[in-house]
């Protein structure tokens, strides 16, 4: 283990949270609100840690995949650590597990909130929350990548796969840096449209970036104790379509930059992740018709919720959890799809379900006819064996770690709706789950340790799994 060079960027993470501390900071100034000044604190205290963790340089830069998983699953802790110091400060939460739960869903873009009346907190808290949304949505270290060159030749590739969602990361452009600024730029291009149609339809500039930031980041900390029901249907269809396409592969819209529209339409990921939307919504909207003035409002309502859903968004303009049990088990199973790889959303990821039908499919074949050979394809293309094996093993950790937070959480004795759906909204970074979690309720019913296993969860699914689990290996702290 390179300590020196993980401690290095850490460090500059942490130079990078202080500047993050200033939109809330203005945004204190502007309402004139006094708590303002905990994030003046946080920035200096983060100041004062980078400085202490990256003044000296180290000798070797260059690091491999084992010093990018830590790095990252480090940085985002110590990350969250920090972020949730203005919550206690102000006062808003006083419980410092639930502000660290607060913070984490945050920054993973979660949305699961353990406070129960938003509209009480100040304008410069509410600002904070939705902002580690937009932080989180793309990645800490992403962003760093496109700005600074801190680590050596042939390294960033291994902080990029430790952060960036799907099961197979690849460059867009010859260079990684260069990649993560493309990525970042289509990111904050996408922002500034919706923050764009968003106020044309007359939403107040401040509700506009704290909705965007939600949306954009597919996090969906609300800002009203509705979330997005009392805005106007032209909002939140502004917003339905804004999350479904952040949850749409980044790569897709950097093909359409560069005009190779045949190639952005032909990836199956997109196409898989468009049907599921439209089979869903219209078999929900069916459903709930008759709860609804007529079809066209029950499809906008379906719509919102489907896309919410899918993209692990976590904003609601109705409270699903009164719908019958199909509608609600479809959106239970569409926690657990998620969005396309490549993108702000988490979830297990369109493109891995993909590749285990496909793995499905085969097996059979070969059952049928032994002697045969087929290799699998997505996009026409062969799928290496190591994408199969790492996807195989992801799932295999996915459903171990869900199944033992189950049965962790269930030491409250709540309802096993209640703490599947809630480790299901935790782990794959949604927000709502169902019944006691649902979108009318929170996660304050939970206790302390059953918080800590939820914070785990939403840490582990944002990254992946892997580079938290890297962390309990003892193997992976020896020095070379």
């Amino acid at each position: 283990m390179n300590y020196a060079i993980v401690r290095y960027v850490i460090g500059y993470v942490l130079y990078f949270e202080a500047a993050f501390m200033v939109p809330p900071c203005i945004t204190a100034i502007i309402y004139r609100e006094f708590c303002g000044w905990s994030f003046v604190i946080t920035g200096l205290l983060c100041v004062l840690l980078g400085f202490i963790l990256s003044h000296k340089k180290p000798k070797n830069k260059i690091f491999y995949t084992k010093e990018g998983f830590v790095t990252v699953a480090l940085s985002w802790i110590i990350l969250s650590i920090m972020g949730s110091l203005p919550f206690l400060f102000s006062g808003s939460i006083t419980n410092p597990i639930d502000a660290l739960f607060e913070t984490v869903s945050g920054f993973t873009t979660t949305g699961a909130s353990i406070i129960k009346d938003v509209e009480a907190l100040p304008r410069c808290i509410l600002f904070w929350r939705s902002f580690t949304h937009w932080i989180g949505g793309m990645g800490v270290l992403v962003f760093l990548l496109s700005i600074l060159h801190i680590t050596g030749s042939g390294s960033h590739m291994n902080l990029m796969k430790a952060e960036s969602p799907g099961p197979s990361v690849s460059k867009l452009t010859p260079t990684v840096r260069s990649t993560a600024k493309t990525l970042y730029l289509i990111y904050l291009g996408m922002t500034i449209i919706e923050i764009i149609f968003l106020l044309i339809g007359g939403m107040p500039l401040f509700d506009t970036l704290t909705i965007t930031f939600g949306s954009a980041g597919t996090g969906g900390f609300g800002i009203k104790n509705d979330s997005m029901a009392s805005y106007s249907v032209y909002l939140q269809v502004v917003v339905t379509i804004s999350m479904i396409l952040f949850g749409v592969n980044f790569n897709a819209y950097y093909l359409i930059l560069h005009k190779k529209f045949k190639e952005a339409f032909a990836i199956e990921e997109i196409r898989w992740y468009f049907g599921i939307i439209l089979a869903s919504t219209m078999v929900i909207a069916v459903m709930v018709t008759d709860m609804y003035s007529g079809f066209g409002e029950a499809f906008q309502q379906a719509a919102f919720q489907v896309g919410s859903i899918i993209t692990t968004t976590g904003y609601a303009t109705t409270d699903f959890n009164l719908w019958p049990e199909i509608p609600r088990t479809i959106l239970l199973l569409l926690m657990l799809v998620g969005a396309c790889a490549g993108s702000t959303g988490g979830g297990i990821k369109v493109s891995r379900l993909v590749i285990l039908v496909k793995t499905i499919g085969k097996e059979l074949q070969t059952l049928i006819h032994p002697r045969s050979v087929k290799k699998l394809k997505m996009d026409g293309h062969p799928i290496d064996h190591e994408v199969i094996r790492s996807t195989n093993v992801f799932l295999i950790a996915y459903v171990l770690i869900f199944a033992f937070s189950v049965l962790l959480i269930a030491i409250d004795d709540f309802d096993l709706i209640t703490n599947f759906s809630a480790v299901a909204a935790t782990f794959n970074n949604i927000g709502p789950g169902l019944e006691m979690v649902g979108p009318t309720q929170n996660f304050s019913v939970y206790s302390n340790f059953s918080t800590l296993v939820l914070t785990f969860d939403m840490l582990a699914g944002r990254l992946e799994i892997f580079p938290i689990l890297l962390l309990f290996v003892r193997g992976t702290w020896r020095r070379y």
